[in-house]
């Protein structure tokens, strides 16, 4: 009784402070407050979860002796998989897996609403993941946090499905945003990752975002960029064959992240009703991976630092460091190709054990590694003229990310904004592009798409297939329908149709399958001659529908179902082949224009 008290309480602050708003703010000022207040608790959120895994990393690893190899890599990760793991299991109590993914998702099919725990469980599981050695990132947990913080926010002043999606849009515009301190990379992230369109109306509001949760960033945490990166030598021309090359190399190598992290992922969900055995397989994968090469402990920053950052090749072989190859230079090009090959496991492990992260982060750090390694292999071979090594260092970074994510204008802008390496701007895009241009022609959608792909849930810049994925099959069917029996006589029938809604009648079986349909259009002959009443029945009337709808199907493959039958009416079968009801072309094409001037609107 307390509670529903408290909930009517609330439910009339709410009437009143929509009342309010509606007076004296407008729509569009609202959104933008809200944009701002979003981008706020992202930069908060975002500064919590690094806060949480530099503390409890320092903690950890403090003691750790960089001459050899160190055991306690063998422990730690599987310590920290096993705590997410409870954590999730008996707290949290859902799937946060694939934190990017879950938000195209809810965009797709769930109307933009995102669960109101995932404001904080992906930061609470990502942290012991990570700080514990876990080889992913912290940015796709932080991305689903600030998506949630939209959605929820929106959901409690009870916004329409339109705005939350834009808030959502502004969440993880404002995370990328507030991790990287790279505003303009938060803006294009949305535009390309998520498939938010950049109109007029959404620009601004994102734009609040980046630019409030990049503020506050540098409020929390300083002004230091993520990396700090000194460029070696100016571009030139000359080394145009090398950074095309280089965007091919990185092109391939996405495709070897895209696959090699499908099966991997492929092959623990095997063991999805299994979570100790999926512990014990992903468990000591990572360990052995990171007792053998410690770069891959963690978010993997470190290591990408020092490959920026290096002067002298004193400096680059501190990534030795810690392992078993430590002493030994003349083995840095196997140590930097092995790490490249066996991130992508590592990633697959950590999260297919039971930890929590993204792939964001092991895409920048595969990028870099692969960068340094093909400038380090074309210098040595006098392939041409010199490049730099730190500079393809940092191109690999954007070109992997381009490939990996589809997206090369956030690979572009996101690696000059979090090294400040503008002066780069031109190979970035060249090998970015190239990287992309590669990638398109094994895999057409990211590594975060290709999941909802496969299913058909996928929201795209093309608005004939966005309105396609954004409608529902399950609101356009009438339930309300007049079945009939294989022996109904006729009489019996124009009794029926005298109240029904539509021209068609099912007829079912006793247990409820569709044996065919009576078209009213067809009898009309008949339905009128009161002496054949008893001479026809509803087996000899019937005929069979013009096309059956599957509950499974998507709305592409229903409109083209009405497009090639021509039907008024289509039947719509459950999985046990159960009629659920009818579906009006009249009815969906209504929905679809209204959809379709719904987004054109700013």
């Amino acid at each position: 009784m307390e509670k529903q008290t408290e909930n009517i309480v609330r439910l009339k602050w709410l009437d009143r402070l929509h009342e309010w708003r509606t007076k004296h703010v407008s729509d569009r000022m609202f959104v933008i407050i809200l944009a701002l207040l979003v981008g706020f608790f992202a930069a908060v959120a975002a500064w919590v979860l690094h806060s949480l895994i530099n503390q409890i990393s320092a903690l950890l690893t403090g003691q750790i002796d960089n001459t050899g190899a160190n055991w306690l890599y063998l422990v730690l990760p599987v310590i920290g998989i096993y705590l997410t793991s409870l954590f999730v299991r008996y707290i949290v109590r859902d799937d946060i897996s694939h934190g990017i993914t879950r938000i195209l998702y809810a965009i797709s099919s769930k109307r933009s609403r995102l669960k109101a725990h995932n404001t904080w469980s992906s930061v609470v599981s990502s942290a012991i993941t990570i700080a514990f050695g876990g080889s992913v990132g912290a940015e796709a947990p932080i991305v689903l946090t600030g998506s949630a913080i939209g959605s929820n926010l929106g959901r409690v002043l009870r916004l329409d499905s339109r705005t939350l999606m834009l808030l959502i849009g502004c969440g993880a515009a404002g995370a990328i945003a507030g991790i990287f301190k790279a505003p303009i990379a938060g803006l294009v992230f949305t535009l390309e990752v998520l498939m938010i369109d950049l109109t007029m109306a959404s620009l601004l509001p994102i734009l609040v975002s980046c630019v409030t949760a990049t503020c506050f960033t540098y409020i929390f945490s300083g002004d230091n960029t993520l990396f700090t990166f000194h460029i070696d030598s100016d571009w030139n021309i000359q080394r145009v064959p090398a950074t095309i090359l280089l965007g091919v190399f990185c092109g391939l190598v996405s495709l070897y992240f895209i696959r090699t992290m499908t099966a991997t992922e492929g092959m623990f969900a095997r063991f999805k009703d299994k979570p100790y055995v999926r512990l014990a397989i992903g468990g000591v994968m990572l360990s052995l991976l990171i007792f053998l090469f410690p770069s891959l402990y963690g978010e993997g920053y470190g290591a990408i630092s020092m490959l920026l950052n290096g002067r002298t090749e004193a400096d680059w072989n501190q990534i030795l460091d810690g392992s078993l190859f430590y002493g030994h230079s003349e083995w840095l090009i196997a140590y930097l190709a092995l790490v490249l090959l066996t991130k992508v496991f590592a990633t697959s492990a950590t999260n297919g054990a039971g930890g929590v992260g993204g792939t964001f982060a092991p895409s920048l750090f595969i990028g870099c590694f692969a960068g340094f390694l093909f400038a380090r292999v074309w210098n040595e071979h006098s392939i041409g003229v010199y490049v730099p090594e730190k500079n393809f260092a940092l191109l690999g970074m954007a070109g992997v990310m381009s490939g990996v994510m589809h997206a090369p204008l956030t690979g572009i802008f996101l690696i000059a904004e979090i090294t400040s390496g503008y002066n780069l701007f031109m190979p970035l895009m060249i090998t970015s592009v190239c990287a992309y241009l590669t990638i398109i022609i094994f895999e057409p959608h990211s590594i975060y798409g290709m999941r909802l792909a496969k299913r058909g849930q996928l929201i795209t810049h093309h608005t004939d297939h966005a309105v396609l994925t954004l409608m529902s099959l399950d609101s356009v069917i009438d339930h309300d329908y007049m079945a009939v029996d294989p022996d109904m006589e006729l009489g019996q029938i124009v009794h029926k149709i005298s109240r029904s809604h539509n021209s068609q009648l099912p007829v079912l079986d006793a247990g409820g399958t569709l044996l065919g349909e009576i078209d009213i259009r067809r009898i009309r002959h008949v339905v009128f001659r009161i002496e054949l009443y008893h001479h026809f029945s509803a087996s000899q009337l019937m005929t069979q529908p013009a096309a059956i709808l599957q509950d499974s199907q998507s709305m592409k493959e229903v409109m083209k179902a009405f497009d090639k039958t021509g039907a008024d009416w289509l039947p719509v079968l459950d999985s046990e082949k159960h009629l659920k009801g009818y579906i009006s072309r009249q009815r969906i094409y209504g929905m679809y224009r209204k959809m379709v001037a719904d987004m054109s609107q700013e």
